[in-house]
């Protein structure tokens, strides 16, 4: 009852390609990958627009009171 072997990973993964297929795997690796490159490039644009410091911030609402 230990943990598995590689040979039971290999009967599930001959398993799993029969049942959806190499084509279908391939598409849904393609569409994980670009979903992968497409949040880590959101997370590079997000981290490029620095939210104001609360010190800037109430400067900005003392110049709006004046």
């Amino acid at each position: 009852m230990g943990s598995l072997s590689i040979w039971h990973w290999l009967i599930v993964l001959v398993i799993v390609m029969l049942v959806f297929g190499t084509k279908k795997l391939r598409n849904i690796g393609e569409d994980l990958g670009g979903a992968v490159k497409g949040f880590k490039q959101g997370m590079k644009e997000g981290g490029e627009d620095k939210p104001a410091t609360p010190a800037q911030t109430l400067e900005g609402q003392a110049r709006e009171k004046d």
